[in-house]
């Protein structure tokens, strides 16, 4: 008897991606998802390392035992989003997939794709060594030096959270007084402040999502408002990318050591296409729906053939 292929989905048991994951895998033979939890991972150093984690189901119940599964015992683990939680378990949960990944499970992304993408500077920073056009940026820490990077910046800038997505958080600064509370605001609660030129445009980015040695790529509209974002209300259309957009994404996608990422892109009036951000945990509803494709398919087909 065949064992069946077991990917391993580190995330939300009741999410989209979940439910669309399981769709595919029950129309591929021989495919099974197991749902895992992020929060239930454990790792021991014993007669022999290894890293496991507890069922994910919709609740947890303290009195009840659940089931561990062992990483290392299924052919990929996908890690689709992390919960809440200190430093420690932040930093703990992470190292777990590192030592899971010395072991030989593969993960995709991997933590080092990871710990670089949930990082927007650090982002940037990998983007640039391997020559991609950026927007100017600033990162720093104090109400003050926010300011003068503002004012450096041509005081038309967009404040984003060093960790975040989806469009959430972000703000654009065009005045004095809206500078000085925002950065002020973000003092007072020790945020690292990430501050970025503001690029005209015609009012659309674009998301080019790497899948392996695949692209499916979309054009977000904003509809009105200068955050493109789909879950922002921005509207998603296919489009063909030109043979630089192309390289583009998948340099970016080499730079940050990813195998699914999203790459966002932004054409600004003066002609220049300049790479904005790298998700490492890219959603792809809107994309498979304007490009007509079944992406949970040829995801678990490339994880497959792998």
């Amino acid at each position: 008897m065949t064992l069946p292929f077991m990917i391993g989905v580190l995330g939300s048991p009741v999410s989209w991606y979940m439910r669309d994951l399981v769709r595919a895998a029950g129309e591929t033979s021989g495919v099974q998802i197991i749902p895992l939890a992020f929060d239930r991972l454990q790792a021991a150093s014993l007669e022999r390392s290894s890293v496991s984690s507890a069922l994910a189901m919709e609740s947890h119940e303290p009195s009840k035992p659940t089931e561990s599964m062992p990483l290392d015992a299924l052919d990929a683990v996908l890690v689709r989003t992390m919960p809440l939680g200190s430093l420690e378990q932040v930093i703990f949960r992470m190292n777990a997939l590192h030592v899971a990944e010395q072991l030989g499970v593969p993960i995709l992304n991997g933590p080092r794709c990871l710990e670089i993408c949930i990082d927007k500077w650090l982002t940037i920073q990998r983007a640039r060594h391997v020559g991609l056009l950026t927007p100017k940026t600033i990162c720093c820490q104090g109400r003050e030096e926010a300011i003068e990077a503002w004012h450096q910046l041509g005081e038309d800038c967009v404040v984003k959270p060093i960790f975040g997505g989806e469009g959430r958080g972000i703000v654009r600064v065009t005045d004095y007084d809206m500078a000085w509370r925002v950065f002020s605001t973000l003092s007072q609660i020790q945020a690292v402040m990430y501050v970025q030129e503001f690029l005209p445009n015609e009012g659309y980015d674009l998301r080019l999502l790497v899948l392996d040695d695949e692209l499916f790529c979309v054009r977000r509209h904003g509809n009105g408002n200068w955050r493109a974002n789909v879950s922002q209300g921005g509207e998603a259309k296919r489009f063909e990318p030109t043979f630089e957009q192309a390289e583009i994404a998948y340099r970016a996608a080499r730079a940050v050591g990813g195998w699914m990422v999203g790459v966002d892109l932004i054409e600004t009036l003066d002609g220049r296409t300049m790479l904005i951000e790298v998700n490492a945990v890219p959603g792809w509803r809107a994309t498979g729906a304007a490009v007509e494709q079944d992406i949970a398919m040829r995801l678990i087909q490339k994880l497959r053939d792998r």
